[in-house]
């Protein structure tokens, strides 16, 4: 007689919550690095030259300064300001790097929370249903949001919003409710007209409700795209993620150094790279619901040691990536230096910068989430013991 496995709810909760944290992470910056030097004064820019690394994206860390000397009516973006550095020692802008990792986010964020439901859940079959369900869902998903035409209106709003801002481009339109110049012209022409005793009718275009934060950034990435596919032979925008990878990729790369013959083999590889990636994704989990077929095994264990391992997943990438920045140095750039390997975690100093490369709330969520799922395996293998078929 097969043996019934024990589900403790204290297992459960602690599976819950740390899917909530892991959830909460995804939203929020996981490490910052910034620059300062003497001519940035601590006056202008009280945390240097800041940049936020999120799951989707990297954000600006500059905030607004206001002081009786200093007024700026939006923050100086600091993406900009330290691509604008870096590309004098030869350095790739920062949208070059994570890339895969970044359009992917979303979809291996919502791996992890289908695998910690199959973890929790102790009874194979409703096991292997909860997580077929998810993963049909999560790999539909990938597909619309990967391949098909207009995709990328499923892909996460920050991926898209850090896609345009490496660009050159405000994805917002500006801060809160403020409109742009051209919309401020057009207002101030209609009350002149209108205190002229012109009537002025509002158009079906104005009066239709304002494009999203989201709408707009596609907008932007397209408007963008065509521009650049007129002086290429590059095909019609379709608005899929593959493509958007492939194309910002390229422009990233040449954004300070026109050299393709160097730029082209580094975008074909990751261009292939990343569909591997997603047959890759899709077979993973195919075979995690095979394997939750059974209770025990590595298969089913490792639907909980993977998130649990995603602080040392991130370190590692995170190293992984600031040593490809400094061994990738074009040689197009203004000063020639020796590669080097960036500040991972505390303080450094290139030149005439000091570094600083510290966690932020993010990682601090990702290690709270990984404690409680230590928590949770351990008392489950602790129910277990000592059933050796627990079906």
């Amino acid at each position: 007689m097969k043996a019934v496995p024990k589900a403790s709810p204290l297992v459960y909760l602690l599976v819950a919550a740390a899917i909530g944290l892991i959830v909460a992470m995804y939203h929020a910056p996981i490490w910052w690095v910034s620059l300062t030097a003497p001519n940035y004064p601590e006056e202008a820019f009280p945390d240097g030259v800041r940049i936020n690394f999120h799951m989707n994206g990297v954000f600006n860390g500059c905030a607004k300064v206001e002081s009786d000397e200093i007024q700026e009516d939006e923050a100086l973006d600091c993406v900009h300001e330290m691509d604008t550095i870096n590309h004098y020692v030869g350095m790739y802008p920062i949208a070059a790097g994570g890339v895969i990792e970044r359009a992917f986010s979303p979809f291996l964020v919502g791996m992890l929370v289908v695998m910690l439901v199959g973890f929790a859940t102790p009874i194979p079959k409703a096991r292997m249903a909860l997580m077929g369900a998810g993963f049909i869902a999560l790999g539909g998903w990938l597909g619309l949001t990967w391949y098909a035409e207009d995709g990328l209106r499923y892909q996460s709003a920050g991926y898209l919003e850090a896609m345009v801002s490496a660009l050159d481009q405000d994805a917002g339109g500006g801060s809160g409710n403020e409109p742009s110049a051209a919309q401020a012209l057009i207002k101030r022409m209609k009350a002149e007209l209108e205190k002229s005793g012109v009537v002025i009718e509002e158009s079906k275009a104005e009066a239709q409700a304002p494009k999203s934060a989201k709408a707009q950034s596609l907008e932007h990435l397209r408007v963008t795209y065509e521009k650049d596919a007129n002086r290429t032979d590059r095909s019609e925008w379709r608005g899929s993620g593959s493509q958007l990878l492939s194309w910002h990729y390229e422009k990233s790369l040449g954004r300070y150094f026109k050299n393709p013959e160097e730029i082209g083999p580094m975008v074909k590889t990751m261009t292939g790279f990343a569909h591997v990636v997603f047959w890759g994704l899709l077979a993973a989990m195919a075979l995690l619901v095979w394997g939750a077929r059974r209770n025990g095994g590595l298969l089913y264990w490792l639907l909980v040691l993977a998130p649990l391992a995603l602080p040392v997943f991130f370190l590692v990438d995170y190293s992984a990536w600031l040593w490809w920045y400094g061994h990738s140095l074009n040689d197009m750039g203004a000063f020639s230096v020796k590669p080097f390997m960036p500040t991972v975690f505390g303080q450094g100093k290139v030149a005439q910068f000091a570094t600083h490369s510290y966690p932020s709330i993010g990682f601090g969520l990702m290690m709270g989430s990984s404690l409680l799922l230590a928590v949770a395996a351990l008392l489950r293998r602790k129910e277990w013991k000592g059933l050796t078929h627990p079906q």
